[in-house]
Parts: structure tokens; sequence; C-alpha cells
């Protein structure tokens, strides 16, 4: 194990450790986040590819720790989404791999910016939307689950602008990354990306990972439904406003 992780420094190591306590931390308390997070912070000291398929290996990790509650507690819409996600992840991974890093940080700021514009409309009815709206989600979704490790832009207003419980749209949207992280881990290794240490490295990160879960978890319990909805609409637009800024 020490061998595989000899390629990482250790501040590289620690900035993960940190990274991956916050942004797990947000996971817990609003339901999504932890990849928006992660993978921009990742990427200040792992290489692009390594940054996503890592944070799919703690996404998942952490989904299945849950995984019956989740199931539990999902829309119907979800499902739907995650096949989509499923079908367009290795076409996303695919375009990672095969464009250059500008281009992918101008394509994760447009969506960035766009899930937080969609956040701050006034919220929909709980009927579920459309079979084009849920379908162009997925899609979207798994392109980006793909190129970025990021499947939560499209979901979050797909869940969060509608009026419906918080812990369904929770359930549906955790469901969803979690499903999304498995597909790109098989995707990375069908295309022969998936180097061993990551996964090496994703076990010893997640403890962390789980404790800042657990505490994001019991303080969700403690906000407010409307207290909530601002924490989702402030985190999507901070994780626009660093697209932005990094793609200047």
């Amino acid at each position: 194990m020490i061998d595989l992780l000899a390629a990482y420094a250790p501040w590289q190591i620690a900035a993960a450790l940190v990274a991956g306590f916050g942004s797990a931390f947000v996971r817990g308390l609003t339901g999504f986040g932890m990849a928006i997070l992660l993978v921009p912070i990742l990427a200040l000291a792992l290489p692009p590819v390594e940054s996503v398929l890592l944070a799919n290996f703690l996404s998942f990790f952490i989904g299945m720790s849950e995984i019956r509650r989740l199931v539990r507690g999902a829309e119907p819409t979800a499902w739907r989404i995650s096949a989509l996600v499923v079908l367009l992840t290795p076409l996303g991974l695919f375009g990672l791999v095969a464009t250059s890093e500008d281009l992918a940080r101008f394509l994760i700021a447009m969506i960035a910016l766009s899930a937080f514009a969609a956040v701050l409309l006034p919220r929909r009815s709980a009927a579920e939307p459309g079979h084009a709206a849920t379908g162009a989600v997925g899609i979207l979704s798994g392109l980006m689950t793909g190129y970025a490790g990021m499947p939560g832009p499209p979901v979050v207003p797909y869940y969060v602008g509608r009026d419906i419980p918080r812990e369904t749209a929770k359930a549906s949207m955790m469901l969803i990354f979690t499903i999304a992280s498995l597909a790109g881990l098989v995707s990375g290794a069908a295309l022969e990306i998936l180097a061993w240490r990551l996964p090496v490295l994703a076990v010893m990160l997640f403890p962390a990972v789980l404790l800042g879960n657990w505490l994001g978890n019991h303080a969700s319990g403690r906000v407010g439904d409307g207290l909530w909805r601002a924490v989702v609409g402030v985190i999507l637009g901070g994780a626009a406003l660093a697209a932005l800024l990094r793609l200047l």
C-alpha cells in the first residue's frame, strides 16, 4: 500500500484528506455537493483524470454505506435518470481524456452557472417533470459524470427546485450520485485509465469522508427547509464562481 501511495507527496494526501472531509460534510447537510466541491480542489493537487476517478471512489463508498435508506426514499425518476447516466458516462469520460483542460473548465463553469440560476427560480409544483426534462437531466448528468466527476449540476435544480419533501430530494440525488460514481469507475477501468493507487488512496481517505458525512447529516436535522435551500444556492453559486475564476 505504501508503495502505491509513493506517487503522492504528503501535501497532496493532506489536501485530499481535508477536501474529502469538508465535501462529505456538505453532502450530509444538503444531499449533494461532494463532487462539485471535491473535484476542483483535488484538481489543484492531482491530475484531472485522477481527481475525477478518486471522487468517484469516495462518492461510491459513502453512497453504499447508506444505500438502503436511499433506495427507500428516492423518487422513481431517480432510477430513470440513473439509467441515462450509466449510458452517457463513458462518452463523457472519453471526452475528458480527448480534450483540453481549458475546454473542460469552460463547460464545467457554464453548467455550474446554469444550475445556480435554476435554483434561484421560484419553486415549482411537486409534480414530476415531463419525460423530455427528465431525459435531458439524465443525459447532462451522465456527460458531466464522465467529463468532470460532477453529476450534480443538472440533478440538483431538478429536485431542489420542486416543492417536494427535503428527504425525498436528498435521497433521490444521493442515489443518482452513487450509481453515477460506479458508472464512472467502470468506464475508467474500461478505458484503462484507472490506476491501482486510486482505490488505495480512497480507502485511506474514507474514514474522514464517513465522519464528515455523519456530521453533515446530524446538522441537517437542525436546519429548516428555507435555510437548507439557501445553503444549496450558496454552494452552487460558489462552485460556479470558482469555476469561472479558474477559467479566467
